[in-house]
């Protein structure tokens, strides 16, 4: 009787094993999916801050930061010079053809100034921490590096900015964090980083889908 009591509730261990184990196979996935959409988010919105940041660095100094110690003290201290371009026309005396002929040019008047900080963030001072990936329990900093690269023989400025998966989601299940480093799918950020911009191509887009995109304006 005591064996056959042991039998069962042994039979019955087993039964919750493998139902914990059937449950996690199906929630884990899940749950990873939710914490991964939920950290994307958060970090695209601080690479979009980046990329506002970055274009109107180069605004003013015609290319891009390569570091953030630059980036950020360009917020801090950077004037953007308010102007109005207008169309105008004028007579001179052609001395060729000897009558006034009208010329048309465009004069640029200057408005004023207004600071980079009051324009891109107002009172907010969320841009001091742009270097830092915005996920708890990790000090970790994005990669950002700049360039002027040949184009179609143009020099053009470029830059990237860039933050690994592993980074992202340092604390989920391992073999789930492996197959999202290797997605390829239109709904999903391809390869095992989120990255800006671009060392090879004239770009400030980012490799993410833009659901991504549609998060912020709801």
């Amino acid at each position: 009787m005591n064996k056959k009591r042991g039998l069962e509730l042994f039979l019955w261990a087993l039964s919750i094993f493998f139902a914990a184990q059937i449950y996690s196979s199906i929630n884990g996935p899940i749950k990873f999916n939710k914490v991964k959409n939920e950290r994307y988010s958060i970090v695209i919105d601080r690479l979009k801050d980046i990329k506002t940041a970055q274009i109107a660095y180069k605004d003013v100094n015609g290319f891009y930061s390569g570091n953030f110690d630059s980036l950020v003290s360009f917020i801090d201290n950077g004037i953007f010079t308010l102007i109005e371009k207008r169309d105008s026309s004028y007579l001179e005396y052609d001395r060729t053809y000897r009558i006034d002929m009208l010329k048309e040019v465009t004069v640029i008047d200057t408005l004023g100034f207004v600071s980079v900080k009051d324009s891109l963030f107002g009172k907010d001072e969320r841009y001091k921490m742009m270097a830092n990936v915005p996920i708890e329990g990790s000090d970790a900093k994005f990669s950002i590096q700049a360039d002027i690269i040949d184009k179609n023989g143009y020099q053009v400025p470029v830059f990237e900015v860039k933050v690994k998966k592993n980074i992202i989601l340092y604390d989920q299940n391992k073999d789930l964090l492996e197959q999202e480093n290797k997605v390829i799918s239109v709904d999903g950020v391809n390869g095992s980083e989120i990255i800006l911009g671009s060392m090879t191509e004239v770009s400030t887009n980012g490799n993410w889908p833009s659901i991504f995109d549609a998060k912020k304006d709801q």
